[in-house]
């Protein structure tokens, strides 16, 4: 079973893997972002209590998602 980045605190650099609808996509997080922002269009919700996290995919993509997504590399 792997382990959730949001079990040990996720953080700038760190490597891991998350599912998606069409497999599994590998990145890095770029920052935790704890208010609203913009990405590719799309108003991302964030806050201090439900924080997103951007993570750049190794195909070059930008997106944020929940810790709960986040999968250790």
């Amino acid at each position: 079973m792997s382990r959730r980045w949001c079990d040990e605190g996720s953080e700038k650099g760190r490597r891991g893997h998350l599912e998606i609808p069409g497999g599994t996509a590998h990145g890095t997080v770029e920052k935790k972002q704890t208010s609203d922002t913009t990405i590719k269009g799309h108003t991302v919700r964030a806050s201090k209590d439900e924080p997103q996290f951007i993570v750049k995919s190794d195909n070059g993509g930008k997106a944020a998602h929940k810790a709960g997504a986040l999968n250790k590399a």
